[in-house]
């Protein structure tokens, strides 16, 4: 029976108060960057920076809404709420296509980004199938139904395409990986079909996340490697394209790698240790294969800008401006920067660079607050993401924890590759920047993401499950 407390009597007052802070900071930030000297009004609603605090006192009505909403029925309703989000991801394909993407459903002049909320219906979603799981007792089905939830709605934003977002919904597989959920079941369906093995488990199907890491690694370096040609001393005069090389140097690791364990590892497990090496070399080489191939085949801007990224080649033909000129911005702020509303290259009066209001929301600020003001930034989120973690941890409801740890991957996705985007660390993809970026639909989904984690925490003394 659930005790009669106050509504706010359990509130992490805490997360609650820096939403409140990056709220006011984001509404500061987006009317100094698109200040316009004619319209000095903040509250002018044909401009961007009042349209803006429009988006926030919508946002912060939905987020009481939600918080007032019983936490019980975010359990009970999951599934609707899911193919709720789902529903308006098909429908935005129906819709003409704005920028090349069909990611927006128009409301009369405004619109909104069903992608966006669907990462809340993804997050309770997966939240409640993972808490009525026995995850030590896992199998096939167990992991195809996890990764049905995430993927079916990636291969959806992927068809717009939003790539960005597309990206941010590979945060769900760490959630995943924190809760136990391996693909082991997978992986031993397909290895034990060889004739005369019989494993129980693999290391490759619980540790996926570090495999994910190695993958992206090794498709770098293939990257890397594969536009240049090189001569071995013992072959003089024989030019070796890279992607050869890269297979040669993953055979001469695998052979060695072999031999060392063959030393150290005892007799009857010879056999274990040969199969694990081909399976390795092999899953290597069809990754570096894959990666080659596959770039081959992309659209020449896609190259461009994967080239410029990995500093393959130099930007002579301006593909790579707004990276360039992002970093600009940032340089150009020094120790404490310029001042409030004195920014010269990042400003929209400029047009230095491109969506500095919305997925460049870091350069203004960055400008004009210099080192010392991106630095708060960068506190304020990395407070906000460790109070979720002490939220997540705090939980005796599995499915709180899960949901927690969803808001916290989802946050961290965006903080870390939108400033990213602006350093010149990772490739523009399209990433807002919460509650600093200028646009509602981002503003709506992580003030309901947030609220309902407030909601479910507030409450978490009732639930056990």
């Amino acid at each position: 029976m659930r005790r009669e407390d106050s509504l706010t009597q359990h509130v992490d007052w805490w997360l609650l108060s820096i939403v409140i802070i990056m709220l006011g900071m984001g509404i500061a930030n987006v009317y100094s960057a698109a200040y316009d000297p004619d319209h000095p009004n903040i509250f002018d609603f044909s401009q961007k920076y009042g349209k803006q605090i429009m988006w926030v006192g919508i946002s912060i009505f939905l987020g009481f809404l939600v918080f007032l909403i019983d936490s019980d029925i975010y359990r009970k309703f999951a599934i609707p709420i899911y193919l709720f989000c789902f529903s308006l991801l098909v429908a935005v394909l129906f819709t003409p296509p704005i920028h090349g993407a069909r990611a927006w459903l128009g409301i009369g002049s405004l619109g909104i980004q069903p992608a966006e909320f669907m990462k809340i219906g993804t997050a309770i979603a997966l939240s409640r199938y993972i808490a009525n799981v026995n995850v030590k007792n896992q199998n096939v089905q167990t992991v195809l139904v996890a990764l049905a939830i995430v993927m079916i709605p990636m291969v959806m934003i992927l068809l717009q395409p939003d790539a960005g977002t597309f990206v941010v919904f590979t945060s769900f597989f760490f959630v995943l990986y924190r809760e136990g959920i391996t693909f082991d079941p997978l992986v031993l369906k397909v290895v034990n079909l060889i004739p005369g093995v019989r494993f129980k488990d693999t290391w490759v199907g619980s540790h996926f996340i570090p495999i994910l890491f190695y993958v992206v690694f090794l498709s770098i370096i293939t990257l890397l490697m594969s536009s240049n040609e090189y001569e071995f001393t013992f072959m003089p005069g024989v030019l070796i394209p890279g992607f050869y090389g890269v297979i040669t140097v993953i055979t001469v690791i695998a052979l060695l790698a072999y031999l060392i364990l063959r030393w150290v590892s005892a007799k009857r497990e010879q056999q274990r240790v040969l199969l694990v090496i081909i399976t390795g070399w092999f899953l290597s080489v069809a990754v570096s294969t894959t990666v080659n191939f596959s770039f081959s085949g992309l659209a020449q801007h896609q190259k461009d800008r994967i080239e410029l990224v990995l500093g393959l080649r130099k930007d002579d033909d301006g593909k790579d401006y707004n990276r360039n000129r992002a970093m600009a911005a940032v340089g150009s702020g020094g120790m404490f920067g310029k001042g409030y509303k004195k920014a010269s290259v990042a400003s929209v009066r400029s047009n230095h660079v491109p969506e500095s209001e919305t997925d460049f929301i870091f350069c203004p600020l960055a400008e004009e607050w210099g080192f010392m003001g991106s630095l708060v930034i960068v506190f304020l989120f990395m407070g906000m993401l460790f109070r979720i973690i002490v939220i997540a941890e705090r939980q005796r409801s599995t499915y709180n924890r899960v949901y927690a740890y969803c808001v916290a991957m989802i946050v961290f996705y965006h903080f870390a590759v939108n400033i990213g985007m602006n350093i010149g660390l990772a490739p523009v993809i399209g990433i807002p920047l919460p509650f600093f970026s200028y646009g509602g639909s981002s503003l709506m989904s992580f003030s309901m993401l947030l609220f309902i984690l407030l909601k479910l925490d507030s409450q978490r003394r009732d639930v056990l499950f």
